[in-house]
């Protein structure tokens, strides 16, 4: 990591950009409010070689010892990653409230799932159209016709949509639809298909493997970010424990860690943890005041009715009320719920 003088201008930021690729490693630049951080990615020791420090503009070089280089909180010099999404912020002191239905079943289901999480007051709209089932045989989505329906919801009610990509053969239609591309869980280590979606370039949703630590969540991240894409927000929705009593263990703890080794922003999925509608308020709340960025939860017009997770799902018509206590929550920990570019 290369620190350049708060005065160090764009002549002498290319200059040392120059000089590091001229041995064949690579460069990210972290543009922030009072310095230049250059991150230089490649052989440690013929970067050392160059002897960089005394180079006009550097103040000094600092070597990151993570295996995630890019995803480390010592390349943005202390600042946090905040996205900006449809003009929704994300990150910093901005909290995101995703909700939707777990997958778009018909155009009624999520038309009406899209006005009232929009009328609640969400920052981004959820909505499957592509599902990872566990059975082959399970309802898989409705695909293109999915996505479809996703795009009339944003259409009528402004939300940005985040979806999931499962496959690298349905980025060009889920990237024609998506302001958020959702990589699983069973797709954390897909790193083909996250490396794709790095170049493509559109800001990821990625959520933590069912028992990946979080230093493998962060690895797999940096397959996005070295492609050059710097917007991907970390997701934890449970981890595989030996509890019985609910599907999975969220890890609240995750949220502070992934702060500290981590620039990016942190989201919480509590309702595929939770697995019981019951259980997802009381896990936002305290997803909220721990400091999480958002949280991404499911919401369906009757969920008792739903073609898959519909015991999770929270019912449409309680969504507002939710929506005010979770950002109650959230104020505990300096945030506000993002809702349009002026927030």
């Amino acid at each position: 990591m290369i620190v350049m003088n708060s005065g160090a201008t764009e002549a002498e930021v290319r200059s040392v950009v120059e000089r590091v690729e001229s041995v064949g490693a690579r460069t990210h630049i972290s543009q922030g409010e009072e310095v230049t951080v250059i991150g230089a990615i490649g052989d440690l020791e013929h970067v050392a070689r160059l002897e960089l420090e005394g180079f006009p503009g550097v103040d000094r070089v600092v070597p990151i010892l993570k295996p995630y280089k890019l995803a480390s909180s010592q390349i943005r010099h202390g600042e946090r990653t905040v996205l900006d999404i449809g003009g929704r912020k994300v990150g910093g002191n901005h909290f995101a409230l995703i909700a939707g239905p777990c997958t778009v079943e018909s155009r009624d289901q999520v038309l009406a799932a899209a006005r009232a999480v929009r009328d609640g007051g969400a920052t981004l709209m959820r909505g499957g159209a592509y599902k990872p089932r566990t059975s082959p045989y399970a309802f898989q989505g409705l695909g293109q016709e999915g996505l479809r329906l996703l795009a009339e919801a944003k259409e009528e009610t402004g939300l940005p949509v985040v979806t999931e990509l499962m496959d690298a053969r349905d980025m060009e239609a889920v990237l024609e639809v998506a302001d958020v591309v959702q990589i699983g869980a069973r797709n954390m280590q897909n790193y083909a298909l996250l490396s794709e979606v790095g170049r493509a370039g559109i800001p990821v949703l990625l959520k933590r493997g069912l028992s990946a630590t979080l230093e493998e969540l962060l690895m797999a991240s940096e397959y996005v970010l070295k492609e050059g894409n710097q917007q991907v927000m970390l997701c934890e929705r449970g981890i595989r424990t030996f509890e019985t009593a609910y599907r999975f263990t969220l890890d609240l703890t995750a949220i502070p860690v992934l702060k500290e080794l981590s620039h990016l922003p942190v989201i919480v999925d509590p309702s595929h943890a939770a697995g019981r509608r019951a259980l997802v308020e009381p896990l936002s709340l305290a997803a909220a005041a721990a400091g999480a960025d958002g949280i991404i939860v499911e919401v369906h017009p009757n969920p008792d009715e739903a073609i898959c997770d519909g015991p999770q799902q929270l019912p449409a018509d309680e969504f507002a009320g939710f929506a005010d206590r979770v950002e109650q929550a959230a104020a505990v920990a300096g945030k506000i719920i993002s809702r349009v570019a002026a927030v």
